[in-house]
C-alpha cells in the first residue's frame, strides 16, 4: 500500500512541474502545422501534375 502512496504522491509533484501550453501558443502550433502541410501538400499537387503532363506526353 505504501509503494501505491508513494507512486500518486509522485505523480502528483511531477504533475505540479508540468507547464501546459497556453492558448495562445497552441493556435500559434497549429497556424504554423496548417500552413507547412498546405505549402507541402501544394508542392506534392504540382509535382504529380507536372509528372502526369509528361508522361501523357511521353504515351501520346
Amino acid at each position: 500500500m505504501s509503494k501505491i502512496k508513494s507512486y500518486y504522491t509522485n505523480v502528483k509533484s511531477e504533475l505540479s512541474k508540468v507547464i501546459f501550453p497556453i492558448k495562445e501558443q497552441i493556435r500559434s502550433a497549429y497556424l504554423s502545422v496548417f500552413i507547412v502541410v498546405t505549402v507541402i501538400t501544394l508542392f506534392l499537387a504540382l509535382i504529380d501534375g507536372v509528372m502526369a503532363l509528361s508522361l501523357s506526353s511521353i504515351i501520346n
